[in-house]
């Protein structure tokens, strides 16, 4: 059941060609532990580049991860954070920000939030760039889950805003399926704390605030809130992750070998 559930989360969350049946997605929307697994998989995929930090200019490697973010996750999170952009800069009752929403037509409040959000996960990649190749990953890595704890954390406590996406993650889920998932999401947060840490818990924390936005000016969450707390939570994250790294430093709960040291060592 829980594979099927996260098979249907790939589906969804990512380009990568797990198929699409019914039973994968029915398990997945009733499943909001599905998200953060998910995580663990296009996470992983994500923070490959990094693996070259230290051996290819920082601006090399943010690139190949700005592009494999693309490569595997596709648009169709931006898409919804443009959506909302357009929608948080509309002067009308939410019935007419949904509409705007629903136009396909970009406007500046899109083109704003696409453009900020890039930026900010540009200069991200490049400070994740400058850390030693396996915290760099982690960070990534943690990073992405709570990217998608982030929309587990919308499907357990929000109020669907219509008949959508939204509505359909959302009804049925509950605060206790909440716990669930943030339990799936524990291995990423306590691999390097407290930078991982953050990270992760940037998910929830960045949702509850997004939840509380929708409901104001939406009346509820939409499935493009959903996309929308994805791409804030994995600039946010990363920012976050890299600020705990500098002020505080790390401690790995799994063994971390200095591959250099070692190498010089056995020489």
């Amino acid at each position: 059941m829980v594979l099927t559930a996260v098979r249907g989360a790939l589906g969804f969350l990512s380009r990568l060609p797990v198929g699409h049946s019914e039973r994968a997605w029915e398990a997945f929307v009733g499943t909001p532990a599905a998200f953060p697994l998910a995580g663990y998989v296009v996470g992983s995929l994500v923070a490959l580049p990094f693996l070259a930090a230290g051996l290819l200019p920082a601006p090399v490697v943010a690139a190949a991860y700005l592009g494999s973010v693309v490569l595997v996750t596709g648009v169709n999170h931006a898409d919804g954070l443009a959506d909302l952009g357009d929608a948080a800069v509309v002067h009308g009752d939410p019935a007419e920000r949904r509409d705007v929403m629903r136009d396909t037509t970009v406007g500046v409040g899109a083109v704003l939030a696409l453009g900020t959000v890039l930026l900010a996960l540009a200069l991200a990649a490049l400070a994740v760039a400058g850390l030693p190749p396996l915290a760099a990953v982690s960070l990534v890595l943690a990073a992405e889950v709570g990217a998608k704890l982030a929309m587990a954390t919308l499907a357990c406590l929000g109020r669907p805003s219509h008949e959508g996406f939204g509505a359909t993650v959302i009804n049925g889920n509950g605060p206790r399926h909440l716990i669930v998932a943030l339990a799936a999401a524990l291995p990423a947060a306590v691999v390097a704390v407290p930078a991982t840490a953050v990270a992760v818990l940037t998910g929830p924390l960045l949702a509850l605030g997004l939840s509380g936005w929708a409901d104001r000016r939406l009346g509820g969450v939409s499935g493009d809130a959903f996309g929308a707390a994805n791409e804030l939570t994995r600039a946010v994250a990363l920012h976050a992750g890299v600020a705990a790294w500098s002020l505080f430093g790390s401690v790995w709960s799994i063994p971390f070998v200095d591959w250099g040291v070692l190498a010089w060592t056995l020489s």
